[in-house]
C-alpha cells in the first residue's frame, strides 16, 4: 500500500490502534460503572441513565435465556426503528451471549422470511406497528416474538413533534410465543454469566449482491470493538460529547458511529426514530449537540428549512457521514452556516462501517478519505490485482481488523469475496475508485450491480427475485434511474406474460411492489417492453439498459 496519505494523517493520532480484547457488551459494564447517573439516551426529552440501561438490559437478557431458550451463538432478529428498545434489545442479545441480526424495519413479511430461514433464528424483537409483518413467521420456525411499544419510553412531557407510530399507546397483543416488552421487564429475570469473548460472533448485518437473497456478514466482537474505537478516536470524540443519532441503527454506519460509539465513551445520544429536520434542529439547539452523523439527503433537507438560520447550531464541532457523495454546493452551504466542513467516509456492511475517512483537519469534497488505523487498502487491477498508480481506476480492496469473517451459510460467496495479495487476505469491495497524488480515495463507479437510493444500497438481483413473484411478470430487469432528491431511484423494465398484456398497468406493478417489499427498494418506475436485450448465450444485458437510461 502507498504511504502518500500519511503526510495528511491527523497530527494528534498515532497510525496504529490497539483495540480492547473484550466483548462489545463489556463496554456497557465499564460505562455503567463509571457514569451510572449520566443519561446514555435522550428520547423526546426522556432520559435513560447508564445504570437504568444496564439494569433493563440484564432483565431482557434473563428472559431471552430462561424463557426463550437463547443459547450462546444463537441468532436473534432485531426488527425495529431507532428507539431505546432497539439499543436495549441489541445489548440484551449480546448479554445473553447471542448474535444480533439487525433487520431493516422497512422489510415486509416475504423479506423477513428469508432472514428467519437463513439464520435459524427462533426469537425476534419487533415493534407493535410492525407485528403484523412478522407474526406469520410464528408458524415457520419463529417461536418467540417480544413486542415493544415505543411510547413506553415517553415518560416525560415534551414539546417536540413525536411521530404517531412512536406515540401510539401500548396494545394488548396475545398469542402463542408473543410477549409484550413491558411483561419481559416485569418478570425481573437475570441472565447467567457473560461468557462471549472477542472472537465469538457478535453481530450479523445482511447485505445483498449479484445474487438474489441477502447474505449475513459475520462480525466478531473483536472486529466490532475495533471499528468503534477507531471511529471515535479518529474524530477525537470525548466522554461529554452529545451526539444526534438519527441514521438507522440497523445499518452499520449508524450502529457504530451513533450507537455503539457513544456507549463505549460514556457519551449521551439524542435518539430520533426517523429524520425530521425541525426536530433535529431543535435537538441540536436544546441539547448542545456537538457531533452529527447524517447523509447528504438529510443535509439538503435541513438546509432547505426556511428558518434554519434562526436555530443556534454553534455547539456543533463535527458533521460527518457517508453512503452517498455530498454535492459540493451543498457541502459549501453547510460550512457557511455552521463554520465546519462535512467529513465523508467509506465503509460497507462487510467492514462494519468505516475503513476510510477524510482527515477532519484536511477533508476533500466528494472524497472517500484515506485508510484509517491498521487498514491496508489499495486500488488494484480487478484481473491481476496489481496495485495501480495515482489517477488510474481500479477495484478497492481492503485488509483490516474490522473486515468480516465471511458470509453466513455462503462458503462460495465468501471465497469469491476475498483475494490473497502479498500473503494478506483482502476483501474485494466491488467498488471502482482512484487515488490522487495525496493518497486520497475517490469513487468512480461500481464493479457490481448496485443502486444507491438516498444512501440505501439496493441490489437489483434481490429486487428482481421478488418481482418474479407477480404472476404477470415474465422477465424483469432492475436498473437505477436518476432522481433529483434520492440521487438514484429504482426502475424495473418488464416483459409481461402474454395473458396479461393490455390488462395490467405499469402503476399497478408499482403499487404491488410497494406492498410486497421494503419501500426503499421497490421500483418507483416501471416500463413495459416487448423484450429485454440478451447476449448470444441468453444472458441478460442489464448494462445496456442501464447505459440507455443514463443517456436518457
Amino acid at each position: 500500500m502507498s504511504d502518500r496519505h500519511l503526510a495528511f494523517w491527523p497530527g494528534t493520532l498515532p497510525q496504529h490502534l490497539t483495540a480492547p480484547e473484550t466483548s462489545l457488551y463489556y463496554n456497557l459494564e465499564v460505562s455503567a460503572a463509571r457514569y451510572p447517573n449520566k443519561p446514555y439516551i435522550l428520547f423526546y426529552d426522556t432520559p435513560i441513565t447508564y445504570a437504568e440501561f444496564k439494569d433493563e438490559t440484564e432483565r431482557i437478557a434473563g428472559f431471552l435465556q430462561q424463557e426463550c431458550g437463547v443459547k450462546k451463538g444463537d441468532r436473534v432478529l432485531l426488527y425495529m426503528q431507532n428507539s431505546p428498545q432497539f439499543v436495549l434489545a441489541y445489548y440484551a442479545i449480546l448479554r445473553a451471549d447471542a448474535v444480533v441480526v439487525p433487520v431493516n424495519p422497512m422489510n415486509l413479511t416475504q423479506e423477513l422470511r428469508h432472514y428467519v430461514k437463513d439464520t435459524g433464528a427462533t426469537t425476534a424483537f419487533a415493534p407493535q406497528d410492525l407485528f403484523d409483518q412478522i407474526s406469520p413467521l410464528l408458524d415457520e420456525g419463529m417461536q418467540h416474538i417480544i413486542v415493544a411499544a415505543y411510547s413506553d419510553y415517553l415518560k416525560r412531557p415534551t414539546d417536540l413533534r413525536v411521530p404517531d407510530f412512536v406515540s401510539a399507546p401500548r396494545k394488548a397483543i396475545d398469542g402463542k410465543g408473543v410477549t409484550l416488552w413491558s411483561d419481559v421487564l416485569g418478570r425481573g429475570l437475570r441472565p447467567g454469566p457473560h461468557t462471549a469473548g472477542p472472537d465469538d460472533l457478535c453481530v450479523m448485518p445482511y447485505t445483498s449482491g449479484t445474487t438474489g437473497n441477502p447474505k449475513g456478514c459475520m462480525h466478531t466482537h473483536r472486529g466490532v470493538v475495533f471499528s468503534v474505537v477507531a471511529t471515535m478516536q479518529w474524530f477525537n470524540t470525548v466522554t461529554d460529547t452529545v451526539l444526534l443519532s438519527v441514521l438507522p441503527f440497523f445499518h452499520v454506519t449508524g450502529m457504530q458511529g451513533s450507537m455503539n460509539g457513544p456507549l463505549y465513551l460514556g457519551s449521551t445520544m439524542v435518539v430520533l426514530p426517523r429524520w425530521d429536520r425541525e426536530v433535529a434542529l431543535e435537538c441540536i439547539q436544546r441539547y448542545k449537540v456537538r457531533s452529527l452523523q447524517v447523509i447528504s439527503t438529510m443535509v439538503v433537507d435541513m438546509l432547505a428549512h426556511p428558518r434554519v438560520a434562526d436555530y443556534d447550531l454553534s455547539s456543533l464541532r463535527g458533521i460527518r457521514g457517508g453512503g452517498a457523495a455530498m454535492p459540493e454546493a451543498v457541502a459549501q452551504k453547510l460550512q457557511d452556516l455552521v463554520g465546519i466542513p462535512y467529513v465523508e467516509g467509506y465503509g460497507m456492511s462487510e467492514t462494519m462501517a468505516a475503513t476510510h475517512i477524510n482527515p477532519p483537519q484536511r477533508p476533500k469534497k466528494q472524497c472517500l478519505g484515506i485508510p484509517i488505523f491498521n487498514v491496508d487498502s489499495r486500488v488494484v487491477d480487478p484481473s491481476t490485482f496489481r496495485e495501480l498508480p495515482p489517477g488510474e481506476t481500479g477495484e478497492v480492496v481492503v485488509c483490516a481488523p474490522n473486515v468480516m469473517q465471511g458470509y453466513w451459510n455462503s462458503p462460495d460467496a465468501t471465497k469469491e469475496a476475498f483475494v490473497e495479495i502479498d500473503g494478506k487476505r483482502f476483501l474485494r469491495t466491488g467498488d471502482l475508485a482512484r487515488t490522487d497524488e495525496d493518497g486520497y480515495f475517490f469513487m468512480v463507479d461500481r464493479l457490481k450491480r448496485m443502486i444507491n437510493a438516498s444512501g440505501f444500497k439496493v441490489w437489483p438481483a434481490e429486487v428482481e427475485a421478488l418481482m418474479y413473484q407477480h404472476p404477470a411478470i415474465q422477465e424483469a430487469c432492475v436498473i437505477g434511474a436518476r432522481d433529483p432528491k434520492r440521487g438514484e431511484t429504482v426502475k424495473a423494465v418488464i416483459v409481461l406474460r402474454e395473458a396479461y398484456r393490455g390488462k395490467i398497468t405499469e402503476q399497478e406493478i408499482v403499487d404491488w411492489a410497494h406492498a410486497n417489499m421494503a419501500a426503499y427498494k421497490s421500483p418507483r418506475i416501471v416500463q413495459f417492453v416487448d423484450a429485454l436485450p440478451k447476449s448470444s448465450t441468453g444472458k441478460l444485458q442489464w448494462r445496456e439498459l442501464q447505459e440507455k437510461e443514463m443517456k436518457a
